[in-house]
């Protein structure tokens, strides 16, 4: 009797238990600092209901990738409403399955939950530094009164002395650019996407090699991806990005993502299948750089 799709498209149990899989899934619809669009609580369902539409195969690869073990666990929302202690319930619980040795892919829910696996995954591995594909800066001091902001949340992760490096930006405003300036933080602006590819591997060099991987879904063009609550004009493009994320995982050792603000639009669900194929070929790109191992 065949199995019914389970998330991202495994028809096998074998290939979806906890203890023999390499990538865990932590879905987390956590929202509260959304400032324009909202529905990000919907996002990680979306991503999960669209992957079990996918095909296993990946034709770069010319290979499945699944194989290395893909778990879904339950979603994650933390039992304080106070942003801090809600932060740091979500950071023991990315914590725990990185000490598993999973590689977690965190699913939003807005941006501000990515300090969370980003502080766990520097207590686990120690030196990190952070890769964000992003519209947005997320630099400010504070928004609409909170220093959680989901537009302070990489302000947050610059403030902890993380490296990082942004690829796509283009809006921001005149004080984190200031900021960029005076930390001379790296960034790939949005008007340079085109030469994106040469300017890429330089300046990833200089982080350090183990990497801490955020996509913010508005990175991509709203033509692509329309179901954000910020979308900007311009943005990122599918092989072009494809690319970058390769070299990514070919060149540094990422050892945790998230995906973040997707706000599912009712009877469209291109954005939905995008986001869930951009974590399927991202961990197309780990389990190439780890060797292709089995499942075990």
């Amino acid at each position: 009797m065949p199995y019914l799709p389970n998330n991202f498209g495994l028809l096998e149990p074998a290939m979806s238990g906890y203890e023999t899989s390499r990538v865990a899934i932590l879905p987390v619809p956590f929202e509260r600092t959304t400032s324009y669009g909202k529905g990000t609580t919907s996002g990680p369902a979306a991503i999960l209901r669209a992957s079990q539409a996918m095909e296993l195969y990946d034709e770069e690869l010319a290979a499945e990738p699944y194989v290395q073990g893909i778990t879904t666990l339950p979603p994650f929302l933390p039992e304080a409403f106070n942003m801090d202690e809600g932060l740091a319930e979500l950071q023991e619980a990315c914590k725990a399955h990185m000490e598993e040795g999973k590689f977690l892919v965190t699913l939003g829910g807005e941006h501000s939950l990515t300090q969370a696996p980003v502080k766990a995954a520097r207590e686990v591995f120690g030196e990190i530094g952070v890769v964000q594909f992003d519209a947005h800066t997320d630099l400010r001091e504070e928004f609409e009164g909170t220093p959680y902001s989901h537009a302070s949340v990489m302000k947050r992760v610059v403030d902890a002395g993380i490296p990082t490096l942004a690829i796509g930006i283009r809006s921001l405003s005149a004080p984190e650019a200031e900021l960029v300036r005076e930390r001379s933080l790296p960034v790939i602006w949005g008007y340079q996407l085109d030469r994106a590819e040469e300017l890429f591997p330089e300046m990833l060099a200089a982080l350090p090699e183990k990497i801490y991987l955020t996509f913010d879904i508005d990175y991509f063009d709203p033509s692509l991806v329309p179901a954000t609550g910020t979308p900007e004009p311009g943005g990122g493009h599918w092989y072009p990005t494809l690319r970058l994320l390769r070299h990514l995982f070919r060149t540094k050792t990422v050892v945790a993502m998230d995906l973040i603000e997707l706000a599912p639009i009712g009877g469209h669900p291109a954005s939905d299948f995008l986001a869930a194929k951009l974590i399927y070929k991202s961990l197309g790109y780990l389990w190439e750089k780890e060797g292709r191992p089995n499942c075990s």
